[in-house]
């Protein structure tokens, strides 16, 4: 049977609508050109394709030679395999006459395909060689191919081919194997092998006729004792590897005597690589490890390293012996910490072995750095500065590693152009306004690593509809979410203890919050200018005619009802911070004579607030306790109160008059600034602090 062209698969994968039979739901994933995403091999292509309705990744293998039995061979497998229950493999599908193909160099229109699971991530010897300088990875990717040969070695069957472009590391740093055409399962034991693998991984006396449960068995001593002596001595990959190989030669297996690779590798300090190499000589020598105890194939799971903190500050230790690249970065002089950037700069690869990328790094004022387009950042960065990419308008995406344990403050701050980031899950912390003003953000997924939401760090997210916070969060920081105004839900988790002051603030596309039981503390009122339903389950907290207080109803939390008047309950103490902000509503309010403190910007913003009665309980006015109250034309502070906080009238447009009584003794900057309609204000002599700042204009009468 003669095949289609490469170009003839592409052609027809392009309209998969159209030339698919059970697989129609399929459309090809493109690359950056609109291209299809492709693998080619000696014998197939293989497609990256999107299930629009599943919303999940499969690879298709489409073939180009033909291959005796095949059909039946994959009948025989996926039978072996269907209750093989592994994340070492992945499940597949053999379907004949599957995809149409107008093909002028064929015979035939209809040809089979294989369909498979996609496996996001990278082949052994890429991962090896992105993580080259990283001893812990390097280590930890030994011990892991070490628990899938202790899986695969007692299996009744063998997958036939091992090498690295068949072995897959996931992003979380998993295995799995692909490519099954020349797997053995016991039912065809007696035929020939389809595939012989590859030369420098396989047993150099394999034949056709060794075809056998066995035939992996070789291979995995010489790949596990690579991995375990490239983590060892990582400078050997580059004197004896080469792209897609590890250490071994196929004329090393068949003059072993003579292996300059062993002599430098054994006896070596390291006790595993010694075991290893013993394993290896038995398999060479014996075709398979059938009389060995596979467990001697186990490795000891390397302890993760302490990571040393260091300083994102740049000192003047690091400016000595500083260097400059052909590019116009800045680093230290040990290479380990990136100081600062040419504001020229368009597209940058970090140099691996850098550990951390300074404060204000790549940052500018508005208009500087607005060229830099892309980012590379390597696998030894651990921690991202305070404002390292501050106002990096033209910047649209950047992988953060995996490597990385902590972003600094503003660190993304105003990346305009950024749509969506992936928070990888070696994060603790996002500082404050660490993607505040990211106005293209539309989405966001916080791992269960990040214990705490800084302040304002999603601040001015306009276009962000959707965010996922993890069970880990026990805080979420003062004006987190502020002014998101696309955010429609959000679903805050058990492990939250603790919301902040405004931290919903204007997230007017916000419909409900679910307060869930594991919350103790409001920093103020979350819910300013927000017009979600708030479900409370929350033992500390009740809500009360609509209303939010907390249990004991002694301090009001926010007043959700957004009625015109409102009677303050009598069992209430203080009005909290923020506890009225923004009702533009609310006419009147009458304040009992249970509350003793009236806190910060607890009535501000409310345009429409003619008329409030202090009572003679209340002791303070906190910071903005009536600012922009731009109705309100007069106002009696009783004889009880000692302080009025800063800005506590600013920008009462409409005040007339105000009594300041003989108690006050301090009045706090700006406490009356802006108040055009003001004549006169009577001061005490017992004020004993009055900021220059009082009153809009330095001749007002008083």
């Amino acid at each position: 049977m003669t095949y289609p062209l490469i170009s003839e698969y592409v052609e027809a994968v392009r309209n998969a609508e159209d030339n698919f039979d059970k697989l129609r739901n399929l459309r090809p994933v493109t690359d950056g050109n609109g291209n299809p995403v492709m693998t080619i091999g000696n014998f197939a292509v293989v497609f990256k394709m999107r299930d629009e309705k599943k919303d999940k990744l499969y690879a298709v293998k489409c073939f180009l030679k033909d291959q005796p039995n095949r059909a039946e061979n994959y009948r025989m497998i996926a039978e072996e395999l269907e209750y093989v229950s592994s994340s070492f493999l992945t499940k597949f599908q053999y379907l004949n006459n599957e995809l149409f193909v107008d093909s002028a160099n064929a015979d035939g229109e209809e040809f089979p395909v294989l369909l498979m699971d996609w496996v996001e991530g990278t082949n052994l010897d890429q991962y090896i060689r992105q993580h080259l300088h990283d001893s812990y990875q390097l280590h930890l990717l030994a011990y892991q191919f070490s628990r899938l040969a202790l899986w695969l070695m007692p299996q009744p069957f063998a997958h036939g081919d091992l090498k690295p472009d068949n072995i897959m590391v996931r992003e979380d740093g998993t295995l799995v194997l692909i490519d099954y055409d020349g797997m053995f399962v016991p039912a065809m034991k007696g035929q020939k092998a389809r595939e012989m693998g590859s030369p420098d991984f396989r047993h150099p006396a394999r034949t056709e006729e060794t075809f056998n449960e066995h035939i992996d068995d070789f291979s995995l001593a010489s790949i596990l004792l690579s991995l375990r002596v490239i983590a060892e001595e990582p400078s050997l990959l580059e004197k004896y590897g080469a792209a897609d190989r590890l250490l071994f030669l196929e004329k090393d297996y068949r003059a072993i005597h003579d292996c300059q690779l062993l002599k430098d590798i054994f006896p070596s300090e390291c006790p595993e690589v010694n075991t290893l190499v013993g394993l290896f000589i038995i398999a060479l020598t014996q075709s398979d490890l059938s009389n060995v105890s596979f467990r001697l194939l186990s490795l000891e799971r390397p302890k993760e390293p302490e990571i040393e903190i260091i300083s994102t500050k740049v000192t003047e230790e690091d400016k000595k012996d500083a260097w400059t690249d052909e590019f116009g970065v800045t680093y230290s002089k040990d290479g380990e910490k990136l100081l600062n950037a040419h504001k020229y700069l368009r597209n940058y690869t970090i140099r691996q072995g850098t550990r951390c990328i300074c404060d204000a790094a790549f940052a500018g004022n508005y208009d500087s750095h607005p060229s830099l387009q892309s980012i590379t950042i390597p696998d030894s960065v651990t921690s991202i500065g305070d404002e390292a990419f501050l106002f990096c308008s033209s910047l649209q995406s950047v992988t953060i590693p995996h490597s990385v344990t902590s972003i600094g403050d503003r660190a993304f701050s105003h990346c305009e152009s950024f749509q969506s980031v992936t928070i990888p899950d070696s994060v603790t912390s996002i500082g404050d306004y660490a993607f505040s003003g990211c106005s293209s953000l539309q989405s966001v997924t916080i791992p269960d690593s990040v214990t705490s939401i800084g302040n304002w760090a999603f601040e001015y997210c306009e276009l962000l509809h959707s965010v996922t916070i993890p069970d880990s969060v026990t805080s979420i920081g003062d004006y987190a979410f502020y002014r998101c105004s696309s955010l429609q839900s959000v679903i805050i988790p058990d492990s939250v203890t603790s919301i902040g002051d405004s931290a919903f603030e204007h997230c007017s596309s916000l419909h409900s919050v679910t307060i869930p039981e594991s919350v103790t503390i409001f920093k103020g009122n979350p819910f300013t200018y927000c017009p979600a339903r708030v479900i409370n389950h929350s033992n500390h907290f009740t809500i009360f005619e609509g209303n939010l207080y907390t249990s004991d109803r002694r301090e009001l939390i926010s007043y959700l009802s957004k009625g015109e008047n409102f009677i303050i309950p009598d069992s209430v103490t203080s009005i909290g911070n923020g506890a009225f902000r923004g009702c533009s509503s609310l006419h009147s309010v009458i304040i009992p004579v249970s509350v003793t403190s009236i806190g910060n910007w607890a009535f501000s913003d409310c345009s429409s607030l003619q008329s409030v009665t202090i009572p003679n309980s209340v002791t303070s006015i906190g910071d903005g306790a009536f600012y922009d109250c731009s109705s309100l034309q007069s106002v009696t502070i009783p004889d009880s109160v000692t302080s009025i906080g800063d800005s506590a009238f600013e920008s009462c447009s409409s005040l007339q008059s105000v009594t300041i009584p003989d108690s006050v003794t301090n009045i706090g900057r700006r406490a009356f600034y802006g108040c055009p309609s003001l004549d006169t204000a009577t001061i005490p002599y017992s004020a004993t602090y009055i900021d220059n700042s009082m009153f809009a204009v330095d001749d007002f009468p008083f």
